[in-house]
Order: structure tokens, then sequence, then C-alpha cells
């Protein structure tokens, strides 16, 4: 069958709409019709180089949509059903599924070269094999995916909410919730309020803590922070540093997580000086993956017993984690709807991207049209 697809044919170039032949599943793979995809700042690290992946790719990794059809062997869905993908596969047997850190399952080894196992291609076109960004491809009509990047939702759940549950929500929510273990009464720094650092709000307000300190240069971002839980915002952690040493009376933040677009060295020390005593400095933000921007004086760490830690998909178990999260948006808990700030069409997926780096989206969703 034939599907459209916004693709990167080469870093730095804008991203183009190509009709691609799409091959039927195989073994362990299914056919997915997509419905909406959210616009994610790693796309953009892709499309602009920062993160090496084979190319040509077709963007996309936030995904949901309704299974068409599933080849031999798959278990976890079936036809009709309404799926949420999940951006890095859970194969529930590599050491990492089996001890409860699906995160960094060993089938997420090939997410920037965007095959199946295998080394399958299910996209062909006129530039030969296409990758799927994060083994998905969701800025696509219809894809075929392995059954492990599947999670099943209830039908009666709306996808364009749940489609941000496959990557931005669980990743931020996870950094508070899962690796800074966001304790009631504590203190919590978040830099750079995306679709990552909102939900890094969302999951420290949810796990109790007094208070929220949102970081970002842009008012409109603050002022989302505020409105989902955030107690005070700055534009600089350098700004932030007299209201978190009087709110804490000296003892400064518990935790201070970082989500910026681009990870520098100065967000690093500034994150590493807002935490006191056995802080911890969580790691969400990318930057190219040769990048030495960890710079840090290793004595301070040892004499304040302060943490950093890396942090991917929030430390989630996505098969329990995605149907958690969604449970928590149905209770009124987490809020996705307003988080959600434009939707775009496939063909203005450029746009989209646009308007994510000149700071006008807290997340963007594309809605796919089957005409």
């Amino acid at each position: 069958m034939k599907t459209q697809a916004a693709v990167v044919i080469e870093a730095g170039k804008p991203i183009e709409i190509e009709e691609l032949e799409l091959d039927k599943p195989r073994e362990g793979e299914v056919l997915i019709q997509y419905t909406h995809a959210g616009l994610c700042h790693s796309d953009v690290h892709v499309a602009h180089g920062d993160l090496e992946a084979r190319l040509p790719m077709i963007l996309g990794h936030e995904g949901a949509g309704i299974i068409q059809e599933v080849g031999p062997g798959v278990s976890r869905v079936k036809v009709g059903d309404h799926v949420v993908c999940s951006f890095i596969p859970n194969c529930g047997s590599c050491r990492y599924c089996a001890t409860g850190r699906q995160s960094i399952c060993d089938m997420g080894a090939t997410i920037l070269e965007g095959y199946l196992p295998g080394e399958r291609f299910p996209n062909t076109g006129p530039r030969g094999d296409y990758g799927a960004m994060c083994m998905l491809g969701t800025f696509s009509q219809y894809g075929v995916i392995h059954q492990n990047s599947c999670v099943k939702v209830d039908d009666d759940l709306p996808l364009e909410k749940a489609v941000l549950v496959g990557c931005g929500v669980p990743t931020g929510w996870g950094a508070a919730v899962n690796t800074a273990a966001v304790k009631p009464g504590e203190t919590v720094v978040v830099v750079g309020i995306g679709g990552i650092g909102i939900n890094a709000v969302q999951g420290a307000r949810l796990a109790g803590a007094k208070n929220i300190i949102a970081v970002d240069p842009l008012e409109n971002k603050r002022e989302k922070a505020m409105e989902l839980g955030a107690t005070h915002s700055f534009a600089s952690t350098d700004e932030a540093m007299e209201a978190i040493t009087d709110l804490t009376r000296g003892q400064m933040a518990d935790s201070a997580i970082l989500t910026p677009g681009l990870m520098t060295s100065e967000i690093v020390a500034g994150g590493f000086n807002a935490i006191g005593k056995g802080g911890v400095v969580v790691l969400t933000g990318l930057n190219k993956l040769e990048e030495q921007n960890i710079e840090l004086p290793g004595s301070i760490m040892t004499l304040f017993r302060k943490t950093l830690k890396g942090s991917l998909f929030g430390d989630c178990n996505p098969t329990i984690d995605i149907p958690r999260i969604l449970g928590l948006y149905q209770s009124g808990d987490i809020k996705l709807d307003e988080i959600i700030t434009r939707t775009y069409t496939l063909d203005q997926v450029n746009e989209g991207y646009d308007d994510l780096l000149a700071g006008k989206n807290v997340r963007g969703v594309v809605v796919h049209s089957h005409n």
C-alpha cells in the first residue's frame, strides 16, 4: 500500500512530504493507521543533525492510532485496537525489561537506525529504504511497526490527547516521579518548560512537592507552568537562586530536572548549584552524542553527596505506566488538553517545528487525514 510521510532526506534541509510504499506486516509486526502524532524536540535533533540518524528517515516518534492488520505471532494487540506507541519498544525478556527497566530495553538500540528486527525496512520509496524514527515514523498516514512498540488503550480515550503519553508526558512526569523520586514537601527546580518540562512540573506536583520552581526564558512557558502546578517561575536559574535559598532556608532544592531543548554545560552547572546536600540533578535534555557538556567540581559533588542522573523515558515501564498516566488524565490529576497549543496537518510539519523552535508551542500535534 501507499502512504504519505514526512521525511528527513538530509540533515539541515526542510522536511519533505513523500509518497512511500509500505510492505505488509510480517512476524511480530502490525499495520497501524496513525491518527495523531506529537511534535517532539528529538525529531528536530535528527532533522538538524544533532542526533546522527540513518537517513532518509520518516520522522515522528510520538504517535497513536488504530491497528489495521497483524502479522503472524502477534499477541499483544488485535485488529481494531486503539494504541499509543511507545518510542522505546519493550521486548519483555532482555535483562533490562526483566528487571523492570523497560526504558532501556535492548530493542531500543536501533531507534536511530530506524529499522525493525532483522534490519528490515517496511518503507521504500524514490531513495530506496526509509528508516522510521524510533522504529515508528508517526509522521506517516500508516506504518508497519513491531508489536513491542504498541500499548493498547481504552477505546473511549481521545487519541488526540493520548498521543502525548507515547513520549513527552511519561518522560517529564517520570523524571520527577521516578528518577528524582520527588517526595511530599520537597523543593524541585524544572529548567526548560516545553513538552517534557511541563510534565515534570505536573509530576512534581502530583508527588507532593511543596515548592516547584519553573525556569524558562519565555513568559508564555512560565505562565503555563504556573497554571499547571509550579509555585514560582523565573527566566533563568541565576534569577531563581535567591528564591530557592529563601524558600528552603538555605538548604537549596532537593532536585533539579533539566529539560532544555539543547543541553549545555551552563544548564548542567546551574542545576548542580541549585540543589543542596544529598540533592539530585536529572538530565533529560539532549545534545550531540559526543558533546562534552558536563563540567562540575567533583569535590563539591563528593562533599555534598550530590547525584547526577540520566533519565530516559522518565525511567518508565511503558506497558504499565502509559495506562497509569492515562488513568490519571481520566481522573483529572494530569492535564493533557491544556498542554496542546496547536494542531497541524501533515503538510504543515515544517511550520509546526518552526513554531516549536520559536517557543510558541508547549506541544503541537499533527492530525492525520485519511481521505
